[in-house]
């Protein structure tokens, strides 16, 4: 597998999470389509959804329900691909959805292998990849990002940190599409800036390579110690994703009355 083939596998799956074409991502110009959840689409993504943005970086595409097709065409006709993730430009969009009963929910930012970087990473402590039914007891909330216990069907593979017999740090991925598979990690407060998340990282992502699939990565922007962690380990921006929900459903993710 190559960075091209990496790219390519993201590129096909952003597709069929949104309902556009692949080649859509690639275009100078922004491009807005009808909201589809693929069936093959990722499978944290939840419905109801009302638009999602996604850029890799030369325009956005937008995929929106008919309702809100005019409002986010206007949006991203109007501002450059990169301000439509931007904080002022989305009160303007925000003015306008909300009296639908939409908002914007969520933001993130994904990354990719960059197979001339990614490495194993040194550490003092022994690592194990530890296989699905070897951490069905470490569903804790040390290891939530780990390890998801809501999808615990979708956890696939763990690379653990041991301290002699004690565990101190663990990665996991979730088999989020067929072939692509989201990591997460935690490690325990007193062994943290030892660089064992970026060992543990880089350890199961090469485990996934060997698997035949492609490991992502996934943080908020503002989570600055998962950012760095993914950049260290030889993972680099591929895109960004905005999602608008029903603002039922972030009031209750709020747990506001």
């Amino acid at each position: 597998m190559t960075n091209k083939d990496i790219l390519k596998i993201a590129l096909e799956q952003s597709a069929e999470d949104i309902g556009c074409k692949a080649e859509d991502f690639l275009a100078v110009d922004n491009r807005l389509v009808e909201h589809k959840l693929g069936a093959n689409a990722k499978r944290y993504y939840e419905l109801p959804i009302g638009s999602n943005f996604i850029s890799y970086g030369n325009n956005v595409v937008a995929a929106a329900t008919k309702e809100l097709s005019t409002i986010v065409g206007e949006y991203i006709n109007r501002f450059d691909f990169a301000h439509c993730f931007e904080t002022p430009n989305i009160r303007w969009l925000n003015k306008r959805i909300e009296p639908l009963g939409q908002t914007v929910c969520f933001m993130a930012e994904y990354y990719l292998p960059d197979l001339a970087i990614l490495k194993e990473r040194p550490t003092g402590y022994e690592l194990r990849v530890l296989e699905k039914e070897q951490f069905q007891d470490l569903y804790l909330p040390e290891w939530s990002n780990a390890l998801c216990s809501n999808r615990k069907e979708l956890d696939v593979l763990a690379a653990g940190a041991y301290d002699g017999d004690k565990l101190i740090g663990l990665a996991g991925c979730s088999a989020d599409a067929h072939e692509m598979w989201q990591i997460g990690v935690d490690v325990l407060p007193g062994y943290r800036r030892q660089g064992i998340a970026s060992a543990l990282t880089s350890r199961l992502a090469l485990e996934i390579l060997d698997r035949g699939k492609v490991p992502f990565y996934c943080t908020a922007w503002s989570n600055l110690r998962s950012v760095r962690n993914a950049v260290k380990c030889g993972f680099i921006p591929a895109w960004v994703e905005m999602t608008v929900k029903p603002v039922e459903e972030v009031d209750k993710m709020n747990k506001e009355d």
